[in-house]
């Protein structure tokens, strides 16, 4: 594929029906999720039964609450699905996952309405969608305590009519694609872990939507983060990605600012010294995003095999800088790095 057939899709406008369109896959930022967004579609001289396989899918929320950080996810790799949850509290970090047969949590293509949900052993996160993006979503999650870990349970209720704008990005990568999805949702609700129950308050908690669709190359690195926080005006925050890109092709990083999502670039992380837990200076080369992140807990997970490794860490903690000229200040966020052969 020629640079004019990767870019010539760039700023699409109004709501697709299809990602893939006449055999097409477009490539660029949309101002909306298209309606169905299955990347298999795409004409290739693989079979769709193996290009599954290579194709990883997940629909996650992170949640911002001065109080906690927490996030969850339901995972689909094909020979494998899987999900994980935690929410972190002042009295420290509590994990739950699970893994499940491959295929199983069929994950929707079309979003608008769906219910994905994985509920096996004591083990319960399903997600709720409405007819129309703007409508009213849920979250609802139950989670046993084990010998070692709390109980989680959740019911969160996420306002689509006041939500960010979204960000809605298709992207080719050296050696495979991505196709991504994120709104900030402002969330009401509770969240109780053990003995401690939380309220999300609409006016100021967010749950953070993360949706992929990517295949992955062999040899997959990045440094993520994200953050958002409620104003008078609307939703401040951004999303940040570095990773090896396609030359002149649209990638994730965003920053989001009352009704708009502005497309962002050039992303630089740098951490102050070799500490897990010392703070990252991330900019951007045009200087709308300079943010001082300062983790406060670290969840990692490492495994090496003989063709396939992964060393990825999550970071959670607190945002303080500026956001295209806003100041946001102790404003709770997740950094995360990806190193893997998969």
């Amino acid at each position: 594929m020629n640079q004019e057939n990767l870019t010539a899709d760039n700023n699409l406008k109004n709501t697709l029906e299809r990602l893939v369109v006449d055999r097409k896959r477009l490539y660029g930022r949309f101002e909306a999720r298209p309606h169905d967004v299955d990347p298999l579609d795409e004409p290739s001289k693989l079979p769709r039964s193996l290009r599954r396989f290579r194709l990883k899918e997940w629909v996650g929320f992170t949640l911002f609450h001065p109080e906690i950080s927490s996030s969850m996810i339901l995972q689909e790799a094909h020979y494998l699905a899987s999900s994980e949850i935690y929410v972190r509290d002042q009295k420290g970090m509590v994990e739950h996952s699970r893994n499940v047969k491959g295929g199983s949590l069929k994950l929707p293509h079309v979003l608008f309405p769906s219910n994905p949900s994985i509920a096996v052993s004591g083990y319960r996160i399903a997600y709720d969608w409405a007819e129309q993006p703007t409508g009213r979503h849920r979250i609802s999650v139950s989670v046993d305590a084990t010998a070692d870990q709390e109980a989680i349970t959740m019911e969160l209720e996420l306002n689509g009519a006041n939500a960010s704008a979204p960000l809605s990005v298709s992207s080719p990568l050296p050696g495979g694609s991505m196709y991504t999805h994120k709104v900030a949702y402002p969330a009401s609700g509770t969240v109780t872990v053990g003995d401690r129950t939380y309220t999300f308050d609409p006016t100021r908690d967010l749950a953070v939507l993360d949706e992929h669709r990517t295949i992955l190359p062999y040899r997959t690195n990045w440094l993520w983060g994200t953050f958002a926080g409620m104003t008078p005006d609307g939703v401040i925050g951004a999303n940040f990605a570095e990773r090896p890109i396609v030359p002149g092709t649209d990638e994730e990083s965003a920053l989001w600012t009352p009704g708009a999502c502005e497309p962002l670039a050039d992303i630089t992380f740098k951490q102050e010294t070799s500490d897990p837990l010392s703070p990252w200076k991330i900019t951007s080369a045009d200087g709308r995003l300079d943010v001082t992140f300062t983790p406060e807990d670290r969840k990692g997970v490492k495994h090496q095999l003989v063709v396939a490794s992964i060393d990825y860490w999550q970071l959670v903690g607190t945002y303080t800088g500026t956001v295209a000229g806003y100041e946001v200040k102790d404003v709770r966020g997740v950094c995360e790095s990806m190193r893997a052969r998969l």
